[in-house]
This record gives C-alpha cells, structure tokens and sequence, in this order.
C-alpha cells in the first residue's frame, strides 16, 4: 500500500480574474474549492492512474471534516487525526486569465501539538515491508522541523520505501536513510548544491551528488525543460519537456512524484517511471486541475527518454 503524508492540508479557494488590480474591487470570472496539500494532490494522481492509496494527515474544525469528507468522497482512503482546536487553513489562489501571474494567500494552518504528532507516528508504525511512504511538502511551524528524520528513524530497517517532495534541510537530513526517492526543482536542487541549475549536465551533477548521499532515486525537475534521474539501476536518464502551453503551476510537483511513483509501481522501469512522472506532471501544468487520464496519456505518447 501507499501512503501519503500532509502535515498542512488546506481548502483552495481558486479564484479566476480578468486582471487582478489591488485596492480596488476585483470579480472574479470563475471560483472554485479544491482540497489540497502535496500529499493530498499525489494521492489523488495515484488515484487517476489507477494506485491506490491513503491520505494521512491532521484536520481541524469544518473546514478539515469538511475536507476529510470530500477526499474520500473522491475515492481516496484517508485516516486524518482530528485536531482539537483551530481548523484547516483556507488558502487563495488568484489566477489571472492572461497568464501574466498567479498570487497565493496562504495562512499557517491549525496548531498541531505532541500528542497529535505521536498518534500519527503511530500510525505510520504499523507500515510494512514493500509499502510506500510518500512525504510531501513543508510542515507548519508548530512541527518540529525535523520530523520527516523523526519518521525515518520510526521506519529504519523495515523495507517502507520513503519518497520525499521536500526542499533544503527537510530533504537532506532525509538521505542518511537512503529514502527511495526524493524530488527536488532545479531552484531546490540550486540550494542544495550551491550552484545554479540551469542545464541539463549540472541537473546530472546535482542528482549524482543527492545520490552519492544516500538517495536510491534523484529526480530534479526542470519545467519546461524536462528532467533528470540519477536511478536506482545506476544509470541516469534524461528526458525533454512535452509541448504545452502552462496554465496551473499549483501541483505540477506533486503530480510528477506521483506518476513516477505509479510508473515504477506498474513496471519496475526506472526510465519508464520517469517517462510516467513527466506525463503527469505537464498534464497538470497545462490544465487548471491535477491532470486528468485522457491528457497523461496523450502525453505519455510523446515522451522518449
């Protein structure tokens, strides 16, 4: 089984303008509520792509039974731990029609205390040999910042495959566990190694270096440049970037994580895992929801490693 982890979940306002124009009245042209959260979004990928999986995580309030309610209304098995006070955080999206910009008003979400940490510790404890632990995201302040090593140590030696979608230390501290996969963006990768990612080759040297510290699989992302993976088989693949036109940048991260995770689930192909990736990746970055069948394998077509 795979399991995903969201320490933060939030209800998405999505709002769609003509222009955003500040202090002034700004309507929208559409609006729509979308349950999200990393880990929440690749649970729903997996879903799309025909991988099942639960959704962990903390909910608080209306707002995170009414988001409990609607995730697993979609299909997708969830064990949130209730929160006692506060509730999920709503966060905004503006997207304005021409393209121009996207703005995110994103609030820090409910406080998640010891007690509520040490159930979903517990919880994770009962993972077993050959399950998938995808850990996705930051986490709020009220979580100590290395809980993601915290959850490693809990699942050591006891073959959990752990995936991470996670940026500076959260990640690093990470590949001491020798996690099967983690994902970081070329600007995370740039952070990580100190120089600027911006080609393919030093993609290559920033993944190869992730690996040498512990990482099974690298994956560093590149938008509109396609991709890089350092793989477990000790080759590297490379692969370009499908043509599109990017109109939703809000889960194209995930949607890849979770489309390389399925691809390598369904056929043991590293490079095909990554071919799977990129497919789901674009095929949300170029449709304003989490990409749907019909456009992943459309793109899926196009793609050579």
């Amino acid at each position: 089984m795979i399991y995903t982890v969201t320490f933060n979940p939030a209800v998405d306002y999505v709002l769609r303008l003509s222009e955003l124009v500040p202090g002034q009245m700004n309507r929208p042209v559409s609006e729509k509520i979308r349950w999200g959260g990393k880990g929440i979004n690749v649970s729903a990928v997996l879903k799309m792509l025909g991988v099942e999986s639960t959704a962990l995580g903390f909910a608080a309030g209306f707002t995170g039974r009414a988001l409990e309610d609607a995730v697993r209304a979609s299909g997708i098995n969830t064990d949130f731990i209730d929160l006692p006070e506060g509730f999920t955080r709503i966060c905004v999206k503006l997207f304005e029609e021409n393209g121009s910009r996207e703005t995110e008003i994103n609030p820090g979400g409910p406080f998640i205390g010891k007690d509520a940490i040490e159930k979903l510790l517990d919880r994770l404890s009962r993972l077993e040999r050959g399950d998938v632990l995808i850990l996705a995201g930051s986490v709020p302040g009220s979580v100590p910042s290395d809980i993601y090593e915290t959850v490693c140590q809990r699942l050591c030696g006891r073959g959990v495959m752990v995936a991470a979608d996670a940026s500076g230390d959260l990640l690093t501290n990470l590949l001491r566990y020798k996690p099967f996969a983690v994902k970081p963006n070329q600007y995370e990768a740039s952070e990580i190694c100190g120089f600027t990612v911006d080609s393919h080759d030093k993609a290559e040297k920033c993944a190869l270096y992730l690996k040498e510290q512990g990482a099974e699989n690298v994956i560093v992302s590149m938008a509109g440049d396609g991709a890089v993976l350092a793989a477990g088989d000790g080759r590297v693949y490379h692969i370009g970037a499908p043509k599109g036109t990017v109109v939703n940048s809000v889960g194209a991260g995930d949607s890849m994580l979770a489309g390389f995770i399925a691809g390598y689930m369904k056929t043991g192909d590293y490079a095909e895992a990554l071919r799977w990736g990129t497919a789901s990746g674009s095929a949300t970055a170029f449709s304003k929801e989490l990409a749907c069948r019909e456009d992943f394998d459309r793109i899926l077509k196009e793609l050579e490693v």
